[in-house]
């Protein structure tokens, strides 16, 4: 049987204006800023209208360690905020914006699969309504602007050697990753060693997501330490008086996107820090929002649980002051086949015995999730190749957890497919269940909350870092930074830093090669392993296959 492509039941969906997504939850016309008909920005003044109404039901949808066979984590936020919706339920859901980088590299896209997609996915995996352009301009600004600073006499004596502060763009580029900048003479500058991170890395990134309205953007902006002077005294951007003009690029980023599913449920993308190298969440304004104007809302975190989840949990619900009520682990069967030894080629064979052998990461993460307070089910995501003994075993399993499996078929059916655990979530939601509780204690030392997290969530036996790296962590702290959260930067192939290692590995080391103090965004960065800033694009990256076709459609894009 053929099956359809997902730009092509994207482009088959019956859009409703985006006027009419408004009604649904009761945004006026007129507090919408339309690109189009078909997707929108929330006003501001809207968003500070609602934030005295009572919350509505939040609920994460997280991962195992994805693994080359796709487990469909966003497919599966879409698809319950669909059945949530179908039982009756008035929900929203919010979702990240996606990055070029990964969409021309490996993934080429990001808006759900199937039946169970946002729309439009062209716009949205592209540049969508400029979002990522903007924050790519701000930073790049407050770049120009240090560099300028020096160049006309250097008032505030930078360090040349400790500029800190990083440029920016938006795309796997592994040639920038480490540069010479200012070369060719005098008129040039300074010359001196800098790089590139993708955008979705950029501290104006993480701010934009943490931020909860524009007088706390400008001030997170003008927080940021971007050099150090020759007695390392830190350097802020409003020093170098960047942050009213970077508040500026970014006044419309600010604002959420509202678009809609295949089914024309409300749904709000916002916001893209990746869950490898940065907190993985869609925007704090956003999901707020949505909070007061549905009874439900679904929201995802990237990667695995071990990541997007962890980092949800201690930095996003810390300083946003919200808590799940439920999570769902999103699993597959072709997922626990791989985890349990099985090549891809090979994932089409029934092999129960694989499964049970794969499930221990999903184990790990169902225990991790719980010891955040908050209730577990797992979606199994529905794949064609999946026989009903394979999927008892993930059931059989997780119930041996103290958990329940639901199987989802919202790719192949949309709502119809997901019911069982819209209904489930819903009833655990509403039991009022969740105990929520971060990780760690704000006053925890900086390098006990690095260890808290690797030896709680990656079920390391040690950290490993040099006395420079410990050092700096102390002088943080005695900077006065030591109540801040940890965002881990690491691989999101397995617990541990190396991305070969699956299943549910132990007596493993986690080797602390940076930290970076984000002190705009509010946390530490710990770069783990080998785990890159700027990735660079596959042998073969999507952006091959992505073209025009002789209608003038999109194709490639899935």
């Amino acid at each position: 049987m053929a099956y359809k492509t997902d730009i092509e039941i994207a482009r088959e969906a019956k859009k409703r204006p985006i006027q009419e997504i408004g009604e649904k939850l009761g945004i006026a016309w007129e507090h919408l800023l339309p690109f189009g008909h078909d997707k929108a920005k929330i006003s501001e003044e809207f968003i500070a209208s609602v934030k005295d109404r009572p919350d509505g039901k939040l609920i994460l949808v997280t991962a195992i360690n994805p693994t080359p066979a796709g487990e469909g984590k966003t497919t599966t936020t879409v698809g319950l905020g669909d059945g949530l919706n179908a039982i009756g339920k008035k929900a929203a859901i919010c979702i990240r914006e996606a990055s070029l980088g990964p969409c021309f590299g490996m993934k080429g896209g990001a808006a759900g699969g199937g039946y169970a997609q946002v729309v439009p996915m062209e716009e949205m995996n592209l540049h969508f309504t400029g979002d990522f352009h903007a924050i790519t301009s701000a930073h790049n600004l407050l770049s120009a602007m240090i560099d300028n600073h020096i160049y006309w006499g250097n008032e505030l004596e930078i360090d040349e050697r400790r500029v800190t502060w990083r440029r920016v763009l938006d795309m796997n580029d592994r040639a920038l990753r480490d540069t010479v900048t200012s070369l060719g003479g005098v008129a040039n500058g300074f010359p001196r060693q800098t790089g590139f991170d993708i955008t979705v890395a950029s501290e104006v990134m993480a701010i934009l997501c943490l931020a909860t309205d524009l007088d706390d953007l400008q001030r997170r902006l003008g927080d940021i330490i971007v050099a150090y002077r020759r007695d390392r005294s830190p350097i802020y951007a409003r020093d170098i008086k960047a942050d009213g003009a970077m508040t500026v690029l970014l006044q419309q980023a600010m604002q959420p996107n509202l678009v809609q599913t295949l089914e024309n449920n409300p749904a709000f993308v916002h916001g893209g820090p990746f869950a490898n190298i940065a907190h993985g969440c869609n925007s704090v304004v956003a999901t707020t929002t949505a909070l007061k104007l549905a009874d439900y809302v679904v929201t995802e975190a990237g990667f695995g649980a071990d990541l997007g989840a962890e980092k949800f949990m201690n930095i996003k619900c810390r300083k946003a002051g919200i808590a799940p009520s439920a999570v769902v682990v999103v699993a597959t069967v072709r997922a626990m086949k791989m985890n349990g030894g099985v090549a891809k080629a090979d994932l089409g064979a029934e092999n129960v015995s694989a499964v049970e052998a794969g499930c221990p990461n999903l184990g790990r993460h169902i225990e991790n999730v719980k010891s955040f307070g908050v209730p577990v089910v797992v979606a199994i995501n529905h794949f064609v190749t999946d026989t009903d003994a394979e999927v008892q075993a993930v059931k059989d399993y997780v119930a041996t957890q103290g958990s329940e499996a639901i199987l989802c078929k919202h790719w192949a059916d949309g709502s119809a497919g997901v019911k069982e655990l819209a209904t489930r979530v819903a009833e655990i939601a509403d039991a009022d269940m969740a105990n929520f509780a971060p990780l760690y204690a704000d006053e925890m030392p900086l390098f006990e909350k690095i260890e808290t997290i690797a030896k709680r969530i990656y079920r390391a036996d040690e950290v490993i870092a040099d006395k420079k790296i410990r050092n700096q962590l102390k002088d943080w702290e005695a900077a006065g930074y030591g109540n801040l959260p940890v965002c881990m930067a690491k691989t999101q192939y397995s617990f541990s830093t190396d991305p070969n290692l699956r299943g549910a590995p132990t007596g493993h080391s986690v080797p602390i090669r940076e930290v970076r103090l984000s002190a705009g965004a509010g946390f530490i960065v710990a770069i783990c392993g080998e785990i890159m800033t700027m990735p660079g694009l596959p042998r073969v990256p999507s952006a091959e296959q992505i073209m025009l076709n002789d209608a003038g459609e999109i194709e490639g894009l899935f």
